[in-house]
């Protein structure tokens, strides 16, 4: 698999910021593109809505006033993963858009197999593998979801010691996919980083559709005594931030754990509350307005892209005025200590009989 170094990276930064700067003082970026979504399209208020404020960003445009949506960029929603393929080949076949942008696990078997029947077609990715290599016309972003999950892993434990909370926390994947393990793992090591004898919950809804799934599992782990849920399943995490905010109107002190994006609005209850304690963001946006600008300097680019703590790609959030200030500050020296590798967090992609044994004693 083709990797950019860091100093190849932050150079083509620097070319991404020269070239947004150029194309907001000659006007409005020409190339076109289409964004590919499946689930719950822009409207998942999760990993697809960040993908489309990226896109939004780079054509200058804002929610409610898309300028330039149906010329020079578009969406096309698959709400199974059997639209998908049609879909892409059917654009891909048009040659009209300079750049196609597809996001999530579920995508990638189906954009390597249209980037090979269309190696002129330029495609961005988000989260793909390819683990068998990557052709030169697809640019893959991919994130590094252990660090941040890790963060908010520690946070979670950090607030329930302050609360007295018991010490169980959950997690709820979408699909069961090797990129969403790593969410999982890192999450757990940072709870266990904490408290060592942490009880940890785990499950899996099986796609990213279905929040009813995710509010049942949640709704029994809430009533017994699970402190704080992390989900990373798309729209379907939106079950846990509701199962959250409604037994928190009821006085039962938990949290849901945003992913992707901040996720603080989704689990308001009242005035400036919100059952969600933080969130672990990845910055897909930054990554997809990076992608566009490359095409529109014509300096696109094969290979996979690696972002993290170090490149800002991934954080949590601070929105939450409920999250402690000292859980802030030890998380802020956290942070400094993994970007500057004193912190090592297992991966399943590095060692996988390690990160089995780490989650030995999480419960189903």
């Amino acid at each position: 698999m083709k990797k950019m170094t860091i100093r190849s990276f932050l150079l083509v930064c620097i070319l991404c910021a020269l070239c947004l700067c150029g194309c907001r003082k000659h006007g409005t970026p020409t190339i076109t593109s289409n964004f590919v979504s499946i689930g719950y399209s822009i409207d998942d208020k999760s990993y697809n809505s960040k993908v489309w404020d990226g896109i939004l960003g780079f054509y200058g445009d804002i929610r409610g006033e898309e300028e330039h949506f149906g010329t020079l960029y578009d969406v096309t929603s698959c709400w199974n993963a059997e639209k998908i393929e049609p879909a892409l080949l059917q654009i891909s076949e048009a040659a009209q858009t300079d750049l196609i942008i597809c996001s999530g696990v579920s995508m990638e078997r189906y954009v390597l197999n249209a980037a090979n029947r269309f190696p002129e077609q330029k495609y961005l990715c988000i989260d793909g593998s390819f683990a068998a290599g990557i052709p030169q016309n697809i640019m893959n972003f991919v994130f590094s979801a252990e660090e941040g999950s890790y963060l908010v892993g520690a946070a979670a434990a950090m607030q329930a010691l302050v609360d007295s909370a018991p010490p169980r926390f959950g997690f709820i994947g979408g699909e069961e996919t090797p990129g969403i393990k790593e969410f999982e793992l890192g999450f757990m090591q940072g709870v266990l980083s904490v408290i060592p004898e942490a009880e940890l919950y785990s499950a899996y809804v099986g796609d990213w559709t279905s929040p009813d799934k995710a509010s049942a599992i949640a709704k029994r782990w809430y009533d017994n005594d699970v402190y704080a849920i992390f989900s990373a399943a798309g729209a379907s995490g939106n079950g846990t931030i509701a199962q959250a905010v409604a037994h928190r109107k009821v006085g039962k002190n938990v949290w849901a754990i945003g992913v992707d994006r901040d996720q603080f609005e989704e689990g308001t209850y009242g005035i400036g509350k919100s059952a969600v304690l933080t969130s672990m963001v990845k910055n897909i946006d930054r990554a997809v307005s990076f992608g566009l600008s490359l095409v529109q300097k014509n300096e696109f680019r094969g290979g996979t892209i690696t972002l993290g703590l170090k490149e800002d790609g991934v954080g949590y959030t601070r929105t939450n005025k409920e999250l402690n200030e000292t859980v802030v500050k030890i998380l802020l020296s956290i942070t400094d200590d993994i970007i500057n590798e004193r912190i090592r967090i297992c991966t399943f992609a590095q060692n996988q009989e390690e990160a089995e044994h780490l989650l030995r004693n999480v419960r189903h």
